[in-house]
């Protein structure tokens, strides 16, 4: 195995693995140092079914269902289904999915470690996942700025906080009334420290990051909106383009992501799964 840097500030791609085969606990650590570094990995030329991409996501965590059970596969319910297909008049998948910079999960109380997506049938085209390194962006702050925001503790629910339009096309995905039901508001700090590097990067500021606690609500979107801003720079930026077969892992605690607004005309299908931290 090895790890060939994507760009400077993020990405890898691992060759010399097929998950169809198990793995090694060799092999999953370096797999997992790769991604601590890197923020995100990606296996080329893989060809999972749901059972298998699931036994690979467990290795890392436990699976969590995503809260819209609408497009769960149907052969296991932790797998998501992203699509623009239409099957008999009606979505196979979500279609429009996180177009924002978001954290995955950040409006749960216990936070997502990392998504895994696989593409099964994607266009050859510019259409990627865009990746904002939330460590680096850390550092570069001014010293005064990371005493500021050390001990601030931000509100989170499920949502984008920039557009709640449920008409939009960059509304986070729309929720059954059942499904609201299912998440409420939760509290995470402003600064993580990585559970595994220990290096500390701004967590979830844009998304479902609506306010911060004892923080008057102007002056908390503010300071949001002003660490969105800085958080998002082409510096801290790279945009990975999927081909089919992909598997990429990405970490959530590191990173901000945002899903493309794909092109409707050409189907685009991939399967996700979301893994939590280990108790």
């Amino acid at each position: 195995m090895q790890s060939i840097p994507i760009s400077p500030i993020l990405g890898a791609t691992i060759e010399g693995v097929s998950l169809s085969d198990p793995l090694s606990q060799t092999q999953f650590d370096f797999l997992a140092d790769a991604l601590h570094q890197h923020g995100f990995i990606v296996l080329k030329e893989q060809d999972l079914t749901p059972k298998l991409l699931v036994d690979f996501a467990k290795l890392w965590g436990p699976p969590s269902p995503h809260v819209i059970d609408t497009f769960h596969h149907a052969e296991d319910a932790n797998v998501l289904i992203l699509s623009n297909v239409y099957k008999d008049g009606k979505p196979t998948g979500l279609v429009d999915a996180g177009t924002y910079f978001h954290t995955d999960y950040s409006y749960l109380e216990r936070p997502a470690r990392c998504t895994i997506l696989h593409a099964r049938d994607v266009p050859a085209t510019t259409n990627g996942t865009r990746f904002a390194n939330q460590a680096a962006a850390y550092d570069d702050l001014p010293d005064s700025m990371k005493k500021k925001i050390a001990p601030l503790i931000v509100r989170h629910h499920y949502g984008n906080r920039d557009d709640l339009d449920k008409t939009s096309r960059t509304v986070a995905s729309v929720l059954t009334p059942d499904q609201e039901k299912k998440v409420t508001w939760v509290e995470h700090p402003l600064v993580k420290k990585h559970p595994f590097s220990g290096r500390p990067s701004l967590y979830a500021v844009s998304g479902s990051s609506f306010g911060i606690k004892n923080m008057p609500a102007d002056e908390a979107l503010d300071l949001l909106d002003e660490l969105k801003l800085h958080a998002t720079q082409e510096q801290y930026c790279h945009t990975n383009d999927y081909e089919n077969g992909d598997v990429i892992v990405w970490d959530n605690t590191l990173l901000l992501h945002s899903a493309p607004l794909i092109d409707l005309t050409r189907p685009r299908t991939l399967w996700r799964v979301t893994v939590l931290y280990p108790h």
